[in-house]
């Protein structure tokens, strides 16, 4: 079935990425309703997008069903609820980042019933879902590929299909590997340039412009510094998304040193009750291991690498 802009679609999960990925789809015109848990996410796009008052309403309509939720359990829940009512050859394209067995079989169990799953999560965060400028990578089958390809189009730069269904998801696993190390570089780097005396500011810009340089020390950088610490990527988000990947790399039998020290890092930002600070936070639990002062006094009181299974 090819997709056209008079098969009407709908949205599931109206957060800071959801919302702003909708809102491309209802300014493309296309024939969109939207639900979310807490409804009063959804009135800003009252006018562009029809409302659903019930998520099982919404699955009845939709030919095409995008899901943007937070966890592997919520979007479990969410789909098996929508799978009741949803018409034959519905498809789900899921943007949420879950862990990638759990997609293998929520496809697997989804084609049981006529119903087909495309794994789709996405990076380019909140700037990236407000410019239309996300990448998702994508598993599943080519022909729901192509036949999501026209609305991925609305909001994404760059939409491939990677593989066979799950292949998304490990896909933004080995993502969230690099996310998580160059955080780590940005906050070491800066925090020995800070015990050594540099200048930071000049520490981005020199490093920043040679093999030193990431997108986190150039984009994290002058936010650490700044001390704003503000979500962002919340350090609970980048723990479950770590979670996700070393459970993946345990499946796969890969090696992740990396990503298990940041994992055990941002555990003790989390012991300190710092969950939902911006992951530009690790820079300060590193100023404290280094005996630095630093703003977050919850950080130099509790901070400790915790006992995380890694």
């Amino acid at each position: 079935m090819s997709a056209t802009k008079s098969e009407p679609i709908g949205f599931v999960g109206l957060g800071v990425m959801g919302a702003a990925m909708a809102g491309h789809l209802a300014d493309k015109g296309h024939r969109l309703t939207v639900w979310n848990r807490t409804p009063a996410k959804a009135e800003p796009l009252r006018g562009r997008a029809e409302i659903a008052e019930h998520l099982e309403d919404l699955a009845h309509a939709a030919r095409v069903i995008f899901v943007c939720v937070s966890r592997t359990e919520d979007v479990l829940e969410l789909v098996e609820r929508m799978a009741l009512t949803a018409q034959k050859d519905t498809l789900f394209v899921d943007h949420s980042t879950i862990a990638p067995r759990a997609a293998r079989e929520l496809a697997s169990s989804l084609e049981e019933r006529g119903l087909h799953l495309l794994d789709a999560p996405v990076t380019g965060g909140s700037i990236g879902a407000q410019n239309g400028t996300l990448t998702a990578f994508c598993g599943g089958r080519e022909e729901d590929f192509d036949r999501a390809l026209p609305y991925l189009e609305a909001y994404t730069r760059t939409a491939r299909l990677v593989g066979g269904a799950g292949s998304g998801q490990m896909m933004k696993m080995a993502n969230q590997v690099a996310v998580c190390l160059t955080l780590l570089s940005m906050a070491e780097c800066l925090s020995f340039a800070e015990k050594a005396g540099l200048d930071l500011q000049a520490c981005i810009e020199l490093i920043g412009s040679g093999a030193g340089g990431s997108w986190s020390l150039q984009n994290y950088g002058p936010k650490a510094i700044a001390g704003d610490h503000t979500p962002g990527f919340s350090v609970a988000n980048q723990q479950k998304d770590l979670a996700y990947a070393l459970e993946a790399a345990r499946e796969v039998k890969a090696s992740l040193p990396g990503t298990a020290l940041v994992h055990q890092l941002l555990a003790a930002l989390e012991n300190a009750g710092e969950g939902e600070r911006a992951t530009t936070a690790l820079f300060e639990l590193l100023r404290t291991l280094s005996g630095q002062p630093t703003a977050m006094a919850s950080i130099s009181t509790s901070a400790s690498l915790g006992n995380r299974d890694t």
